[in-house]
């Protein structure tokens, strides 16, 4: 066969594929886009595009092979569950939590993000009974193999007594054996001053705190308080040479300058301590109006299927003057470590652009 032949094969199969795609779209009951790409011949390798789907405050948490997502729904808590993160926006979300109406966590439900402690998941989120300064986090356990089946518990609210104010955000870092509580609270009771700081606090079990919380961070820079001073959705990231960051996203995340910045703890420090870190001065991932990528922010991480890479999973919007809400979309992108072990994020990539899946994906 010569590589005319080739070449032409190429292109009924090609023809024959998209007109497959277009008959499974057509009798589904979905019109969302499916943004994964056919197998390339030339290379063997898939791609996707950004954005993924639409939502805000993504998670992920891998165990065994899969990959369970979540993200803010608003009344209730949905749970995703794949093995190719480039195929998420194909996986069926399931309600694992709905509050009862009226209780003290029904309304605002923002932020859960899934962990698996001592043989049990747990999902930490936010929510409140609606009066805005009664935002608090809370916690839910479940005993079951599989976080999207079982039981899930509440176990109330997760908090310091010094610092029993509007919190949002929940978080784990889980360092030597120790686990340590990350979240956004906000000081202010009269809802004057919404000025948002981060905290920590160790864990004396999955549900419980024990001790007095550090305010690890508070909105210093300019870049931090476009709109109101801002630092929310802590994450933690250890990279490959161990060295421990604390990822978060600051300014209002109604405005395009939403942006992520990063606390870094020094060598054998105590992550209860704030002079152990130190504060990045500049964002180290924002906007890039050429990407359509508009307010980039609250993110989670995780690997590829193979171990080899890590991925960034972030929300944007993808034109200007969006706000914080139902506009923003959820994208991710691989980062690599500078030599200093730091985490290199780059730019986001542009929406629409085909990006190779995550390693070791089938």
């Amino acid at each position: 066969m010569n590589k005319y032949q080739i070449r032409n094969r190429f292109k009924l199969a090609s023809i024959l594929l998209a007109a497959l795609i277009s008959v499974n779209l057509s009798c589904g009951k979905s019109d969302k886009p499916i943004n994964v790409e056919p197998i390339d011949p030339t290379t063997g390798v898939s791609t996707f595009s950004n954005p993924l789907m639409n939502g805000a405050d993504p998670s992920v948490f891998q165990k065994d092979g899969v990959y369970y997502y979540t993200q803010t729904n608003g009344s209730s808590i949905n749970l995703w569950s794949t093995t190719s993160m480039s195929k998420l926006n194909t996986a069926i979300p399931k309600t694992v939590f709905t509050p009862t109406a009226g209780a003290a966590n029904s309304r605002n439900v923002w932020a859960p993000e899934l962990f698996y402690f001592d043989s049990k998941w747990y999902i930490y989120y936010t929510a409140g009974d609606g009066n805005d300064v009664k935002q608090r986090t809370w916690v839910l356990e479940n005993s079951s193999a599989d976080p999207t089946t079982g039981t899930w518990v509440d176990k109330g609210r997760l908090f310091t007594t010094d610092t029993d104010f509007w919190a949002i955000d929940g978080s784990v870092l889980e360092l030597n054996g120790t686990r340590y509580f990350m979240w956004c609270g906000r000081p202010d009771v009269t809802n004057q001053n919404l000025t948002q700081n981060i905290y920590i606090a160790k864990m004396a079990n999955p549900y419980t705190l024990t001790g007095t919380a550090t305010k690890l961070t508070e909105p210093e820079f300019g870049w931090e308080k476009n709109g109101f001073g801002v630092n929310e959705g802590p994450q933690a990231l250890i990279s490959p040479d161990n060295k421990v960051f604390l990822i978060y996203s600051a300014s209002y995340c109604g405005t395009d300058d939403y942006a992520l910045g990063q606390l870094s703890l020094k060598a054998g420090g105590n992550p209860l301590v704030k002079a152990d870190w130190t504060k990045s001065t500049q964002p180290v991932f924002s906007k890039l109006p050429q990407s359509n990528a508009y307010g980039p922010g609250h993110n989670s991480f995780f690997k590829s299927p193979d171990g080899k890479e890590y991925w960034l999973i972030y929300h944007a919007n993808s034109a200007t003057n969006q706000g914080c809400a139902d506009r923003r979309n959820i994208r991710m992108q691989k980062f690599t470590f500078k030599a200093d072990g730091s985490p290199d994020f780059g730019q986001p990539v542009a929406t629409g652009l085909k990006i190779n899946s995550p390693s070791g994906e089938k």
